[in-house]
């Protein structure tokens, strides 16, 4: 049989036209091609292998982009992206001006929103829906939903406003149990409530056995199906989501295509908003993704015969973030962990495993998070450490704060994913983070260059009883054992090496891009002084007040927006400190979005590899040469 995505992609006939059977073998053919290409790219493989046959059903019975589809997250979007043209270029999938591995709405009329943060499409949805019906457009508004989104406060706001009048409105739930990593919380046990209530469920078989028993019951019984359900959801918790104005269906089996296809088009002409329950497997269709959903919710490159990741395993930042704080939490019984959501993304899983009464994983929730461990701080005798990825950050700004920062709670920030994070673009890059960060009062923020720095910054926050921000890359790092640890003094930088003319302000892991410079500056005839300054606030003013004078050129390099960033409070220090301002030369990522790719080729892109910045430092020195001799 010729290829199916081949013969949609084509033109030739539309998925409308396909037999049962042969979406069916759509599915099973997505499934291999999202593994045959995540394989070598990687992504997210199990959430989108349990999510194929729910979008093969959405696009059969609606017509996007008419009908507008929004993905919570979006991660779980590879089979619509399939289905929408899309399959000629799926192996460019998370590569370098290639497609993104979320929606992206210049890759796609298909995709109405960027999205690569949970909890926000309900919220979206609705607003597209008051929009259409406000223009009076037609078409459905069809809210793609993971059931860890009802861990996010944006949803349960989103549920509070749902319209009475509502129509062509659909909340898809796919329900696998599953966020990225196990779902917690209270929401988590009301939708497993859905799936199996006890006494909805011994109710509806005693009235099926009654039913059976009585004239014409039998019928009754038979063709009792819809009635069945509509009594148990009377009892169970469906009563929930209709207390909201929702009309509830299910829940149903994700990977039924024809009960799927069944529900959709019962719903299509519903005059009230609907939410479709739907029960999924992570993983379908590959086994070692299912016996594994944490481990290969975001793969790496794999072995496709064995399962086996392809990349040898890497000493990085976070892995060594974890051991300390097992290390720490074994001699300080006063050390906690929270996390929104992300216990193996952090490498949190062996401080779990050894204290789970001290690691708090949140849910999807970052502004509770952070709240939260403003209050287990309260009195400053026990220390929360929050590890919260620095894009997911920014949705907690008002709880840092308000709840933090003016409460001189001493929460340590574990910043993690702090600079460019390739493969998953311009959602989930940490690139903003300083210019909120610095208009903290109280905060002390720092950025170590290599992993014993990491080591030394975390035992400086624990010892400080102070709001403590640390930024760190998703990167191999060296960790330098054979150099003792030490508690840092707060505000103290290190010369890295002198030189003359030109100093060189490396801010975290830029400082071995700045090595790589000073070597290629050094065959023109400058070597420069390199200054790792570790704390982005407070500065070293000390060492800069006496370094800065005698260079001709401060340059500072960071991988970080050039907006609001460390090269901005180099800035405003010199600004302040010297009655005749020195040269500065600020190189950081400039002020658009950044899209997807390899680290090395977005820090080309964007001028941050060694060759480009040698360059800059080059065309700067010349330029003002020349303007110094006229």
């Amino acid at each position: 049989m010729a290829n199916l995505l081949e013969i949609l992609e084509a033109g030739t006939r539309t998925l409308h036209s396909f037999s049962l059977e042969e979406l069916k073998l759509l599915a099973k053919e997505i499934r291999e091609r999202i593994v045959q290409v995540l394989s070598r790219t990687g992504g997210h493989l199990a959430s989108n292998l349990g999510a194929v046959e729910l979008q093969i059903a959405l696009h059969y019975v609606f017509a996007s982009p008419s009908d507008i589809f929004i993905f919570d997250t979006s991660h779980q979007s590879y089979a619509h992206k399939l289905l929408t043209n899309r399959n000629s270029s799926f192996d460019t999938l998370r590569q370098y001006k290639g497609l993104s591995g979320f929606s992206h709405p210049r890759e796609s009329l298909h995709d109405p929103f960027f999205s690569g943060h949970a909890g926000s499409a309900f919220s979206q949805a609705l607003g597209a829906a008051k929009r259409r019906d406000f223009l009076q457009k037609e078409g459905h508004v069809i809210a793609f939903l993971g059931d860890a989104s009802f861990n996010c406060g944006l949803t349960l706001e989103a549920l509070n406003h749902v319209p009475k009048n509502l129509s062509r409105f659909i909340l898809l739930l796919n329900d696998n149990e599953m966020a990225i990593s196990k779902n917690v919380g209270n929401i988590k046990k009301i939708l497993s409530r859905l799936l199996n209530n006890p006494l909805s469920n011994k109710f509806t078989h005693e009235i099926f056995s009654y039913l059976s028993k009585i004239p014409c019951g039998q019928l009754l019984a038979t063709q009792g199906q819809k009635i069945t359900e509509s009594i148990k959801n009377l009892v169970s918790s469906a009563s929930f989501f209709e207390q909201f104005g929702l009309s509830y269906t299910g829940p149903v089996d994700g990977h039924d295509l024809q009960k799927l296809i069944h529900t959709f088009s019962q719903l299509k002409n519903a005059a009230a908003p609907a939410i479709v329950h739907a029960l999924t497997q992570k993983g379908k269709g590959l086994a070692i993704a299912i016996n594994n959903p944490c481990l290969y919710h975001g793969a790496a490159p794999f072995d496709i015969e064995t399962g086996q990741f392809v990349s040898p395993p890497t000493l990085t930042f976070p892995k060594i973030f974890g051991k300390t704080i097992a290390e720490m939490g074994s001699k300080d019984p006063s050390l906690f962990v929270l996390t929104p959501g992300m216990i193996e993304g952090s490498c949190l899983k062996e401080f779990a495993q050894k204290f789970p009464e001290r690691c708090i994983d949140m849910g999807i929730a970052e502004g509770h998070c952070l709240t939260y461990a403003g209050g287990l701080a309260f009195k400053k005798n026990l220390t929360p450490i929050v590890s919260i990825y620095s894009t997911f950050l920014q949705r907690a700004f008002d709880n840092l704060f308000h709840d933090i920062c003016l409460q001189e709670a001493p929460v340590i920030l574990a910043i993690d994913r702090a600079g460019l994070n390739g493969p998953d673009g311009v959602t989930h890059h940490g690139i903003y983070d300083i210019s909120f960060l610095q208009a903290m009062p109280n905060l002390v923020i720092a950025q170590p260059r290599n992993g014993r720095l990491l080591k030394e910054l975390l035992l400086t926050a624990r010892s400080s009883s102070r709001p403590f921000a640390i930024r760190y890359p998703n990167r191999e790092t060296s960790e330098e054992k054979d150099l003792p640890e030490q508690v840092r003094t707060i505000g103290t930088g290190e010369i890295l090496i002198k030189g003359e003319k030109v100093l060189l302000l490396p801010l975290g892991s830029m400082a071995a891009t700045a090595f790589e410079v000073r070597r290629l500056l050094c065959q023109k005839g400058i070597s420069p002084t390199i200054i790792d300054p570790i704390f982005v606030k407070p500065l070293d003013e000390k060492l800069l007040r006496e370094t800065i004078p005698s260079h001709d050129l401060v340059v500072t390099i960071e991988e970080h927006s050039l907006q609001g960033g460390f090269g901005s409070i180099v800035n405003h220090f010199c600004l302040h400190q010297f009655d005749q301002l020195p040269h500065i030369l600020n190189i950081g990522l400039p002020d658009r979005f950044v899209q997807h790719g390899s680290n090395s080729d977005l820090l080309k892109e964007t001028g941050l590899d060694a060759e480009s910045i040698s360059q800059k430092i080059l065309n700067y020195v010349y330029r003002n040469y020349l303007m110094h001799q006229r």
